[in-house]
């Protein structure tokens, strides 16, 4: 661990739990000691997961008694999202929590058959503390073996249904019916101000603007422009005290492309400066990459954001240092005919992510609209090929999460197809968004029939996901406006 690339597993080796990195070596230790494998996702951003670092993994006793029953496990949720989002999946299936850090049980093969979220040390009335957890979960993965295989087999099951029930129609009364069901949880959440200072609240801000701009629906303006009020009026002080799991310049990256899509449709000036004020400072937190650890998708949804931004407000200031980060992300995480890699730096492992192409893509093409070079064009274009080449199912429609599969553990075998929002907007929702952009720029047909293909391929997947299906809803409101 005090080898790893992130500084947020280099200081785990500081804790009394023998943590050992994702790979094939820790699933063939778990097979050969038969143990089952504690996995624990966390990150520097999230909140719980400072916590736990210090009040539960840093107890001895703790540690030692994980060293004796489990193969720890640990992953940065944002080096490995796509990790993550897999056993984010099966702690919901599991216990119907979502969020982090993600504690869960593995079997030796990596397959989910119990977990949670945050555990405390120790909670000896409710048996919830670790303390107690663990020698439970270790005796009945010993006596209870065939109940514990069946339950990881079910789970592994279901979790890939999910992932299944993805085709159907493009039907805009469904589109609609989805749409009014994040109206309402959006307007809930902005009576009770509950967790709206979060990644997926921006993302349903910007799906209610949209239908409000192609429909002129009052209804979907007055929760967004609720939600955009309070996150104004309460500066960053209420962004710190309300957000929970999400990085920060992501929910702000969110937000800054609220607001200017709030002052396009209503001319209010509030939101326009406030959106000029945000781009500023954004520019200058991604252009710091000297003491931190430079993700590709992430970078380039904020200079994406700063770049679209600064244009639609008329403020010059932000696009050159807008300009600046991305190329010095270009030479980091790029190279012509190659997927984008997912962490910068020659040292970094070379995993190339869905999220990455696409995010990169749309920020190079917010530059060439900024700038007018058409090299950023060909760059999204070159990566748009690289989709097709590295990331497209050739059996059905939509994008992989990754360009190849993760031969760490056999339960993962499968690449997934994502749509759903994350920390990110949802990958296939946002390559249909790159699509349909390339098709304004260039006039290519080809792009925006590509972009319907992949939008058709998840109409039968976001039924009743609420507030993760936004990016994707906001995605096709453009190809209904463009009809």
């Amino acid at each position: 661990m005090a080898q790893s690339t992130t500084p947020y597993l280099a200081r785990a080796a500081r804790q009394p739990v023998s943590w050992q990195p994702w790979g094939r070596d820790a699933f063939a230790l778990a097979a050969r000691l038969d143990r089952p494998i504690l996995l624990y996702v966390g990150a520097d951003d999230c909140r719980w997961c400072g916590v736990m670092d210090r009040e539960v993994y840093g107890d001895p006793g703790l540690g030692a008694m994980i060293d004796s029953l489990f193969v720890p496990v640990r992953v940065d949720r944002d080096e490995r999202p796509d990790v993550a989002q897999r056993y984010a999946t099966a702690v919901q299936l599991l216990a119907g929590l979502r969020g982090y850090p993600i504690t869960v049980f593995l079997t030796p093969d990596g397959s989910a058959f119990f977990g949670g979220t945050y555990f405390p040390l120790d909670d000896p009335i409710t048996g919830r503390g670790l303390k107690q957890l663990l020698p439970d979960v270790a005796r009945s993965y010993r006596e209870r073996r065939t109940s514990i295989l069946r339950r990881a087999a079910l789970v592994r099951e279901r979790s890939l249904g999910r992932r299944g029930r993805a085709r159907g129609g493009l039907k805009p009364a469904v589109v609609q019916h989805e749409a009014e069901a994040v109206r309402s949880l959006t307007a809930a959440a902005a009576r009770t101000r509950t967790d709206v200072a979060s990644f997926r609240f921006t993302q349903a801000v910007d799906l209610l603007l949209a239908v409000y701009a192609r429909t002129r629906d009052s209804t979907y303006l007055g929760p967004a422009r609720a939600v955009l009020d309070f996150l104004v009026d309460s500066g960053d002080a209420g962004l710190a005290a309300s957000a929970r799991d999400d990085p920060p310049e992501l929910v702000r990256a969110g937000l800054l492309r609220d607001l200017v899509s709030a002052w396009s449709v209503t001319g209010e000036s509030r939101y326009r400066d406030g959106a000029r004020d945000l781009a500023r400072r954004l520019v200058g937190d991604v252009g710091r990459t000297a003491d931190r650890t430079v993700f590709a998708d992430r970078d380039a949804y904020v200079i994406g954001s700063i770049l679209d931004g600064a244009v639609t407000v008329g403020d010059p200031g932000p696009v050159s240092r807008a300009r600046a980060a991305l190329d010095t992300l270009l030479r980091r995480v790029y190279a012509r005919g190659r997927a984008v890699r997912h962490v910068a730096g020659s040292g970094s492992p070379v995993r190339a992510l869905l999220e990455d192409q696409v995010q990169v893509a749309w920020a190079c093409l917010a530059a060439r609209e900024a700038t007018g070079e058409a090299r950023y064009r060909e760059i999204a274009e070159d990566l748009v090929r690289t989709l097709e080449r590295d990331f497209a199912d050739s059996g059905s429609a939509g994008y992989f999460d990754a360009a190849a599969t993760d031969p760490t553990a056999p339960a993962l075998a499968e690449r997934t197809k994502p749509v759903l929002d994350d920390l990110l907007p949802g990958g296939n929702g946002w390559a249909g968004r790159v699509l349909l952009r390339l098709a304004r720029i260039t006039g290519d047909v080809r792009y925006r029939r590509r972009a319907e293909v992949t939008f058709e391929a998840f109409a039968g997947a976001i039924g009743g996901e609420g507030l993760r299906a936004s990016s994707y809803l906001a995605a096709v409101q453009e190809l209904l406006r463009d009809r």
